[in-house]
Protein backbone atom coordinates (compact mmCIF):
# COMPACT_ATOMS: atom_id res chain seq x y z
CA UNK A 1 0.00 0.00 0.00
CA UNK A 2 2.77 2.22 1.12
CA UNK A 3 4.31 1.77 -2.77
CA UNK A 4 1.14 2.63 -4.45
CA UNK A 5 0.91 5.83 -2.19
CA UNK A 6 4.62 6.69 -2.93
CA UNK A 7 3.56 6.43 -6.73
CA UNK A 8 0.80 8.40 -6.73
CA UNK A 9 3.05 11.63 -5.14
CA UNK A 10 5.56 11.27 -7.75
CA UNK A 11 2.82 11.45 -10.55
CA UNK A 12 1.23 14.54 -9.11
CA UNK A 13 4.73 16.08 -8.85
CA UNK A 14 5.40 15.26 -12.29
CA UNK A 15 2.14 16.63 -14.13
CA UNK A 16 2.78 19.77 -14.29
CA UNK A 17 6.43 19.67 -16.01
CA UNK A 18 4.68 16.92 -18.49
CA UNK A 19 1.86 19.48 -19.16
CA UNK A 20 4.68 21.85 -19.95
CA UNK A 21 6.13 19.56 -22.53
CA UNK A 22 3.09 18.07 -23.62
CA UNK A 23 3.30 18.11 -27.60
CA UNK A 24 0.62 20.64 -28.78
CA UNK A 25 0.36 22.57 -25.84
CA UNK A 26 0.03 26.13 -26.38
CA UNK A 27 3.40 27.98 -25.46
CA UNK A 28 3.26 30.44 -22.09
CA UNK A 29 2.56 33.94 -22.42
CA UNK A 30 5.34 35.93 -22.63
CA UNK A 31 5.59 38.57 -19.91
CA UNK A 32 3.73 41.80 -19.95
CA UNK A 33 6.45 44.83 -21.08
CA UNK A 34 6.97 47.70 -19.52
CA UNK A 35 4.56 50.81 -19.95
CA UNK A 36 6.82 53.22 -21.71
CA UNK A 37 7.90 56.42 -19.13
CA UNK A 38 5.20 59.35 -19.46
CA UNK A 39 5.79 62.10 -21.68
CA UNK A 40 6.73 65.30 -19.36
CA UNK A 41 4.27 67.68 -18.98
CA UNK A 42 7.26 70.40 -19.70
CA UNK A 43 10.11 69.65 -22.04
CA UNK A 44 13.08 70.64 -20.67
CA UNK A 45 16.90 71.54 -22.07
CA UNK A 46 19.62 73.19 -20.48
CA UNK A 47 23.03 73.68 -21.91
CA UNK A 48 25.88 75.73 -20.57
CA UNK A 49 29.93 75.96 -20.80
CA UNK A 50 32.85 77.55 -19.25
CA UNK A 51 35.48 78.48 -21.33
CA UNK A 52 39.15 79.77 -20.19
CA UNK A 53 41.98 81.16 -22.50
CA UNK A 54 45.40 82.39 -21.29
CA UNK A 55 49.03 83.24 -22.63
CA UNK A 56 51.67 83.89 -20.06
CA UNK A 57 55.07 84.56 -21.34
CA UNK A 58 58.71 85.34 -19.08
CA UNK A 59 60.03 88.64 -18.81
CA UNK A 60 62.89 88.10 -21.51
CA UNK A 61 60.84 86.30 -24.01
CA UNK A 62 62.06 87.61 -26.93
CA UNK A 63 59.11 86.62 -29.30
CA UNK A 64 57.14 89.34 -28.10
CA UNK A 65 53.67 89.66 -26.69
CA UNK A 66 52.02 89.98 -23.00
CA UNK A 67 50.24 88.45 -20.68
CA UNK A 68 46.61 87.29 -21.42
CA UNK A 69 43.83 85.85 -19.22
CA UNK A 70 40.38 85.23 -21.14
CA UNK A 71 37.00 83.59 -19.84
CA UNK A 72 33.75 83.30 -21.24
CA UNK A 73 30.34 81.53 -20.08
CA UNK A 74 27.26 80.62 -22.31
CA UNK A 75 24.04 79.21 -21.12
CA UNK A 76 20.92 77.98 -23.27
CA UNK A 77 18.16 77.37 -21.15
CA UNK A 78 14.40 75.99 -22.85
CA UNK A 79 10.88 75.09 -21.76
CA UNK A 80 8.71 73.66 -23.94
CA UNK A 81 4.73 72.59 -23.81
CA UNK A 82 2.39 71.56 -26.22
CA UNK A 83 -1.06 70.82 -25.48
CA UNK A 84 -3.48 69.33 -28.33
CA UNK A 85 -2.93 72.35 -30.55
CA UNK A 86 -1.86 74.80 -28.29
CA UNK A 87 2.36 75.31 -27.65
CA UNK A 88 3.66 77.18 -25.43
CA UNK A 89 7.69 78.05 -25.98
CA UNK A 90 10.19 79.95 -23.79
CA UNK A 91 14.01 80.26 -24.00
CA UNK A 92 17.06 82.46 -21.86
CA UNK A 93 20.20 82.66 -23.97
CA UNK A 94 22.65 84.03 -22.15
CA UNK A 95 26.74 84.87 -23.01
CA UNK A 96 29.50 86.50 -21.62
CA UNK A 97 32.89 87.08 -22.44
CA UNK A 98 36.13 89.15 -21.00
CA UNK A 99 39.78 89.18 -21.55
CA UNK A 100 42.22 90.52 -18.98
CA UNK A 101 45.54 91.76 -20.79
CA UNK A 102 48.70 93.28 -19.04
CA UNK A 103 48.89 96.69 -19.89
CA UNK A 104 45.29 97.08 -21.13
CA UNK A 105 43.91 96.02 -18.59
CA UNK A 106 39.85 94.80 -18.42
CA UNK A 107 37.85 94.09 -22.09
CA UNK A 108 34.85 92.82 -22.97
CA UNK A 109 34.89 90.76 -25.63
CA UNK A 110 31.59 89.08 -25.94
CA UNK A 111 27.90 90.34 -24.30
CA UNK A 112 24.26 88.61 -25.05
CA UNK A 113 21.06 88.88 -22.64
CA UNK A 114 18.13 87.11 -24.95
CA UNK A 115 14.81 86.03 -23.57
CA UNK A 116 11.75 84.95 -25.56
CA UNK A 117 8.45 83.74 -25.19
CA UNK A 118 5.64 82.69 -27.22
CA UNK A 119 2.09 81.16 -27.59
CA UNK A 120 1.38 78.95 -30.56
CA UNK A 121 -2.10 77.88 -32.17
CA UNK A 122 -1.32 74.90 -34.71
CA UNK A 123 -3.26 75.18 -38.19
CA UNK A 124 -1.71 72.45 -39.35
CA UNK A 125 1.18 69.86 -38.45
CA UNK A 126 4.01 72.51 -40.13
CA UNK A 127 2.16 76.07 -39.36
CA UNK A 128 1.32 78.03 -36.52
CA UNK A 129 -0.13 81.14 -35.75
CA UNK A 130 1.75 83.19 -32.51
CA UNK A 131 2.10 85.61 -30.47
CA UNK A 132 5.13 86.31 -28.93
CA UNK A 133 7.47 88.74 -26.82
CA UNK A 134 11.16 88.90 -26.85
CA UNK A 135 14.34 90.68 -24.91
CA UNK A 136 17.19 91.73 -26.39
CA UNK A 137 20.42 93.70 -24.16
CA UNK A 138 23.39 93.00 -22.38
CA UNK A 139 24.93 93.08 -18.88
CA UNK A 140 27.87 95.32 -18.74
CA UNK A 141 28.83 98.30 -19.72
CA UNK A 142 30.33 98.37 -22.89
CA UNK A 143 33.33 101.00 -24.32
CA UNK A 144 35.07 102.05 -27.73
CA UNK A 145 38.52 101.97 -27.37
CA UNK A 146 40.51 104.10 -29.90
CA UNK A 147 43.27 107.08 -30.42
CA UNK A 148 41.25 109.37 -29.04
CA UNK A 149 40.90 107.78 -25.58
CA UNK A 150 37.98 105.17 -24.05
CA UNK A 151 34.55 106.26 -24.41
CA UNK A 152 31.14 104.49 -23.18
CA UNK A 153 28.84 103.19 -25.87
CA UNK A 154 26.51 100.55 -24.28
CA UNK A 155 24.98 99.83 -20.78
CA UNK A 156 23.31 96.82 -18.88
CA UNK A 157 19.46 97.83 -20.38
CA UNK A 158 21.48 100.53 -22.99
CA UNK A 159 20.11 100.08 -25.29
CA UNK A 160 17.23 96.87 -24.64
CA UNK A 161 15.20 95.98 -27.59
CA UNK A 162 11.23 94.51 -26.82
CA UNK A 163 9.90 93.26 -29.29
CA UNK A 164 5.99 92.03 -29.16
CA UNK A 165 5.49 89.96 -32.23
CA UNK A 166 2.22 88.52 -34.01
CA UNK A 167 1.76 86.22 -37.01
CA UNK A 168 2.70 82.78 -38.78
CA UNK A 169 5.24 79.93 -37.73
CA UNK A 170 6.40 77.25 -40.49
CA UNK A 171 8.25 74.62 -38.65
CA UNK A 172 9.10 71.78 -40.83
CA UNK A 173 10.69 69.75 -38.45
CA UNK A 174 12.27 70.11 -34.52
CA UNK A 175 15.25 71.90 -35.70
CA UNK A 176 14.52 74.67 -37.69
CA UNK A 177 11.88 77.37 -37.46
CA UNK A 178 11.23 80.46 -39.08
CA UNK A 179 8.99 83.38 -37.76
CA UNK A 180 6.81 85.80 -40.10
CA UNK A 181 5.54 88.80 -38.46
CA UNK A 182 4.33 91.22 -40.07
CA UNK A 183 3.16 93.10 -37.26
CA UNK A 184 6.05 93.24 -34.21
CA UNK A 185 6.05 96.25 -32.61
CA UNK A 186 9.52 97.38 -31.07
CA UNK A 187 10.63 99.18 -28.07
CA UNK A 188 14.18 100.79 -27.49
CA UNK A 189 15.05 101.40 -24.14
CA UNK A 190 18.55 103.55 -22.98
CA UNK A 191 18.65 104.98 -20.20
CA UNK A 192 20.55 108.44 -19.58
CA UNK A 193 20.93 108.73 -22.95
CA UNK A 194 23.39 111.82 -23.06
CA UNK A 195 26.65 109.64 -21.87
CA UNK A 196 26.50 107.81 -25.21
CA UNK A 197 26.34 111.04 -27.41
CA UNK A 198 29.90 112.05 -27.65
CA UNK A 199 30.75 108.56 -29.02
CA UNK A 200 27.36 107.81 -31.25
CA UNK A 201 26.41 111.41 -32.30
CA UNK A 202 23.02 113.15 -32.15
CA UNK A 203 20.86 110.29 -31.51
CA UNK A 204 22.17 107.14 -30.07
CA UNK A 205 20.48 103.84 -31.18
CA UNK A 206 17.84 106.16 -32.37
CA UNK A 207 16.61 107.50 -28.52
CA UNK A 208 16.01 111.43 -28.44
CA UNK A 209 18.46 113.07 -25.96
CA UNK A 210 16.05 113.86 -23.00
CA UNK A 211 14.44 110.33 -23.69
CA UNK A 212 14.72 106.97 -22.55
CA UNK A 213 12.36 105.49 -24.97
CA UNK A 214 11.80 105.24 -28.90
CA UNK A 215 8.62 103.46 -29.94
CA UNK A 216 8.63 101.75 -33.44
CA UNK A 217 4.70 100.37 -33.32
CA UNK A 218 4.41 99.60 -37.35
CA UNK A 219 6.76 97.28 -37.84
CA UNK A 220 7.67 93.60 -39.28
CA UNK A 221 10.12 91.07 -38.28
CA UNK A 222 11.26 87.27 -39.28
CA UNK A 223 13.29 85.18 -37.16
CA UNK A 224 14.41 81.89 -38.18
CA UNK A 225 16.27 79.50 -35.86
CA UNK A 226 18.42 76.60 -36.36
CA UNK A 227 19.51 73.76 -33.77
CA UNK A 228 20.82 71.01 -35.65
CA UNK A 229 23.47 67.91 -34.92
CA UNK A 230 25.77 67.67 -37.83
CA UNK A 231 26.69 64.93 -36.22
CA UNK A 232 27.34 62.68 -33.40
CA UNK A 233 30.26 65.39 -31.58
CA UNK A 234 29.24 68.41 -33.84
CA UNK A 235 26.21 70.96 -33.19
CA UNK A 236 24.84 73.73 -35.24
CA UNK A 237 23.10 76.83 -33.77
CA UNK A 238 21.70 79.67 -35.25
CA UNK A 239 19.47 82.48 -35.20
CA UNK A 240 18.53 84.97 -37.75
CA UNK A 241 16.36 88.04 -37.18
CA UNK A 242 15.27 90.95 -39.67
CA UNK A 243 13.30 93.87 -38.55
CA UNK A 244 11.86 96.37 -40.45
CA UNK A 245 10.17 100.09 -39.73
CA UNK A 246 7.29 100.53 -42.61
CA UNK A 247 7.52 104.11 -41.57
CA UNK A 248 11.18 104.09 -42.65
CA UNK A 249 11.40 101.35 -45.17
CA UNK A 250 14.39 101.38 -46.72
CA UNK A 251 16.85 98.75 -47.70
CA UNK A 252 19.83 100.47 -46.09
CA UNK A 253 17.41 100.60 -42.67
CA UNK A 254 16.42 96.96 -42.80
CA UNK A 255 17.98 95.59 -39.45
CA UNK A 256 19.75 92.12 -39.65
CA UNK A 257 21.40 89.99 -37.10
CA UNK A 258 23.09 86.50 -37.33
CA UNK A 259 24.21 84.85 -33.73
CA UNK A 260 26.18 81.25 -34.97
CA UNK A 261 27.71 79.13 -32.16
CA UNK A 262 29.37 75.47 -33.64
CA UNK A 263 30.24 73.33 -30.69
CA UNK A 264 32.78 70.72 -30.94
CA UNK A 265 32.42 67.65 -28.33
CA UNK A 266 36.23 66.38 -27.46
CA UNK A 267 34.91 64.32 -24.52
CA UNK A 268 31.72 63.59 -22.11
CA UNK A 269 32.53 67.74 -20.63
CA UNK A 270 34.89 69.46 -22.84
CA UNK A 271 34.11 70.72 -26.07
CA UNK A 272 35.75 73.54 -28.43
CA UNK A 273 33.38 76.13 -29.21
CA UNK A 274 33.44 79.05 -32.36
CA UNK A 275 30.85 81.44 -31.93
CA UNK A 276 29.87 84.96 -33.85
CA UNK A 277 27.41 87.84 -34.27
CA UNK A 278 26.69 89.89 -37.28
CA UNK A 279 24.92 92.97 -36.96
CA UNK A 280 23.78 95.89 -39.24
CA UNK A 281 21.48 98.27 -37.69
CA UNK A 282 21.45 101.91 -39.16
CA UNK A 283 20.42 103.40 -35.66
CA UNK A 284 23.85 102.14 -34.64
CA UNK A 285 26.20 102.75 -37.48
CA UNK A 286 26.34 102.91 -41.41
CA UNK A 287 28.68 99.59 -41.34
CA UNK A 288 28.36 95.93 -40.60
CA UNK A 289 29.26 94.94 -37.17
CA UNK A 290 30.85 91.89 -35.96
CA UNK A 291 32.17 89.71 -32.93
CA UNK A 292 33.91 86.20 -33.16
CA UNK A 293 35.13 83.77 -30.00
CA UNK A 294 37.00 80.60 -30.28
CA UNK A 295 37.52 78.83 -26.94
CA UNK A 296 38.17 75.29 -25.29
CA UNK A 297 36.17 74.38 -22.06
CA UNK A 298 33.65 72.45 -20.02
CA UNK A 299 30.35 71.71 -21.14
CA UNK A 300 27.14 70.48 -19.54
CA UNK A 301 23.96 69.16 -20.75
CA UNK A 302 20.57 68.49 -19.87
CA UNK A 303 16.99 67.55 -20.83
CA UNK A 304 13.96 65.67 -19.59
CA UNK A 305 13.04 64.08 -22.82
CA UNK A 306 14.45 61.27 -25.80
CA UNK A 307 15.33 62.75 -28.96
CA UNK A 308 12.81 60.53 -31.55
CA UNK A 309 15.05 58.78 -34.06
CA UNK A 310 16.71 59.99 -36.95
CA UNK A 311 14.85 59.33 -40.36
Amino acid sequence: MKTHYAFALLALAAAPALAQTEPGAPPAAPAPAAAPAAEPLWRTQAKAALNLNEATLSSNWRGGGVNTLGLSALANLRANRKQGIHSFDNEADFLFAFSQTAGLGYRKTQDRLYLDTKYGRALNPKWDMFVSLNLLSQFAAGYRYDDSGVQQVSDLFAPAFFTAAYGFEYHPNPTFHVRLSPFAPRLTVVGRVERFVPALGATPYGVNPGRSTRWEILAAQVLAELDRNLSTNLNLKARYVLFANYETLDPKRIDHRLDLTLTAKVSRFVNVSLNGTALYDYDQDSGIQYSQGLTLGVAYAFQNFVDPPKK
